[in-house]
């Protein structure tokens, strides 16, 4: 394909990554993805950093709590804009305009189905919730209003990652990342002045959250209203198509029940730390924000090979999927460990930032000496999933993290409990099952790797 072939393309389907060098291509959609990523990060950390010093402690596990069950609430609609996401950016390799058209808007329309949805059952259901999490007495105020102004705002997020699917199914990361950068600036500024400044509390932090969310998703939808290219989004043509609703549902449900998979699990895995009390919750909470952070990286490689793989299969270039998951698993690995060296040397300091507590600090750390050192195994787990689903594979996933990263967990919390009160047993659980669902995935994809590439 010549010079002029490629960009004429490139000005019709965005982005594509089915043409020029693979690490490149990898490379400059996983950075801006990463620094995206990033700014989103910063949006619970934010809220947790300010209402730890200047709320307190309490405050500081209401807010650290709730992450697990939000993660299970609305990972599964998350996992049905990555199914969304990957049929487009197979229509899209495939150069199928009318099909990448339909698949844009039905996603739209799913997206807000999904977003009405959450937003009655969270705001409804989020002392009920709650409740079954044990979270003490103490805390349940706060951690009720945080919920509820959350839920209330839900759209903004389901929205924007609905928006950035369509981005990044594209090959344009870049818009998402500029995006990323405005609001989360404007929700830093809000905490400051609704938490610090006018003294609301977790409800201030959850309003700021909800305000930059919705920024977001206006700002992404403005950027497909006003493209020229394919993917461009014409709200009249919003609709349900049922053919192409089937296609997301079937990538979209096994992605999303495998976010669910996890959410409830470190739901469980949290109701054993919550009878620990408020300082192993905020000490933990604090790490699992840090944690957030590590991963980032591994992250942002797992989605480029999602869109990688699922363009070049749409495109049939097979040899381009081997080369890009060779990379993709590689830097994934490496990252992985690096990051993970630099978290367990420096954990005491970073878990101070969110509380100075010494039983704080050494709830936080205990965690951080005991994962940290498997990091390897998670990427490898994340990213191999992240293939399987751009190849269309996504019930494997699925199913390997319902047993490993569910059943078993909540087995061994279950079981050993029973018989051991220590709270290192959240911690090595982690580790454990990382292992168990490396080891399936890697025997799965050496057994049918040529079969998935003819997908």
């Amino acid at each position: 394909m010549s010079k002029e072939q490629i960009q004429n393309e490139e000005a019709d389907y965005g982005d594509l990554m089915t043409v020029g060098p693979v690490r490149q291509r990898i490379i400059r959609f996983a950075v801006p993805v990463f620094v995206g990523n990033l700014f989103q990060q910063l949006y619970n950390t934010v809220d947790s950093l300010i209402v730890g010093n200047f709320e307190g402690s309490t405050a500081l596990a209401a807010v650290s709590s709730v992450g697990n069950l939000v993660f299970l609430l609305i990972g599964f609609f998350n996992g049905i804009a990555i199914g969304a996401g990957v049929v487009i950016a197979h229509c899209i390799g495939a150069r199928k305009e009318k099909e990448t058209e339909l698949a844009v808007h039905t996603a739209v329309a799913v997206g807000l189905v999904c977003s009405v949805v959450m937003t009655v059952a969270g705001v409804l259901l989020t002392p009920l919730f709650l409740q079954w999490m044990g979270t003490p007495d103490s805390v349940m105020p706060d951690a009720v209003s945080y919920l509820r102004i959350y839920f209330a705002g839900v759209a903004g997020l389901i929205m924007y990652n609905t928006f950035v699917g369509i981005l990044q199914a594209a090959g344009d990361s870049r818009h998402p990342l500029y995006y990323l950068i405005f609001s989360s600036g404007i929700n830093i500024v809000l905490d400051l002045v609704l938490i610090a400044g006018l003294h609301m509390g977790v409800a201030g932090a959850a309003l700021a959250t909800v305000i930059s969310q919705v920024l977001s998703a206006i700002l992404s939808m403005v950027r497909l209203v006003r493209t020229k290219e394919v993917y461009r989004l014409r709200p009249r043509s919003i609709c349900l198509n049922g053919r192409m609703v089937s296609k997301i549902v079937q990538i979209g449900i096994p992605s999303g029940l495998q976010n669910s998979i996890i959410g409830l699990s470190n739901v469980v895995i949290q109701s054993y730390i919550n009878s620990y009390g408020e300082m192993a919750m905020a000490g933990i909470g604090a790490y699992c924000k840090v944690e957030g952070f590590a991963f980032l990286p591994v992250t942002s490689f797992a989605m480029a090979l999602t869109t990688f793989v699922s363009q070049n299969l749409g495109a049939n270039e097979k040899e381009r999927v081997g080369k890009g998951v060779h990379f993709g698993v590689l830097c994934g690995l490496i990252l992985a460990e690096l990051v993970g060296a630099v978290l367990f040397l420096f954990a005491p300091q970073l878990v101070a930032a969110f509380d100075r507590t010494p039983e704080v600090i050494a709830y936080g750390v205990a965690r951080a000496r005991v994962v940290t050192p498997f990091f390897f195994l998670c990427a490898y787990t994340h990213i191999m999933a992240a293939i399987l689903r751009g190849a269309g594979h996504a019930n494997v996933p699925m199913v390997i993290f319902l047993v490993c990263w569910c059943a078993i967990r909540i087995v061994i919390i279950a079981g050993v409990g029973m018989f051991v009160q220590d709270i290192a047993i959240t911690y090595w659980v982690y580790p454990m099952t990382w292992g168990m669902s490396t080891a399936a995935l890697w025997v799965y994809w050496h057994r049918k790797r040529g079969d998935l590439q003819q997908a």
